[in-house]
């Protein structure tokens, strides 16, 4: 695999970045790991404080609000709501456009980056605040991304993106 670099630097919340078919992928480290090993087991893992109870999204091995290095992991509910998105009409390898880009709030706490999938792709069907639910779409052997649906099953389920 090769290394990709935005000139931003590289993707931290992974540790980095490769490719699969033009689709910039996550490199797993030892803190992140836990996390894509629960993906591709079609979970969403968090991480807890057990000094202040602080749920927190990216992994890492401390708390980010007071430093406690004894944190635990457990598995998310996968329901979340739409917090921000933008939707993107650019071309993009790995991606049928448009897609969305969207920013999603868990229901344990934490803000998660990723994209929504199983509907339009369109303001009138991305609404702010609407219930979304986790699922998971390989991307290559070890990365499963975790990426979210609406709720509602009326919506339609036309959208999906390329791997």
């Amino acid at each position: 695999m090769r290394l990709a670099d935005s000139g931003h630097g590289r993707y931290s919340a992974g540790g980095g970045v490769s490719e699969a078919n033009g689709r910039p992928v996550p490199v797993p480290t030892p803190e992140t790991q836990h996390f894509w090993d629960g993906t591709r087991a079609g979970r969403l893992l968090l991480q807890r404080c057990n000094a202040c109870d602080q749920v927190y999204f990216p992994p890492r091995p401390f708390c980010p609000v007071c430093s406690c290095r004894e944190v635990e992991v457990f598995e998310a509910s996968g329901e979340a709501s739409l917090y921000s998105y933008v939707i993107s009409h650019r071309p993009h390898p790995g991606f049928d456009g448009p897609y969305s880009i969207a920013v999603v709030e868990l229901e344990e706490g934490p803000r998660m980056m990723t994209n929504i999938v199983g509907c339009e792709q369109t303001p009138e069907a991305l609404e702010l605040d609407m219930a979304l639910t986790v699922t998971f779409e390989a991307v290559t052997d070890d990365i499963t991304m975790p990426l979210f649906q609406p709720v509602d099953p009326t919506t339609e389920t036309t959208t999906e993106l390329a791997s």
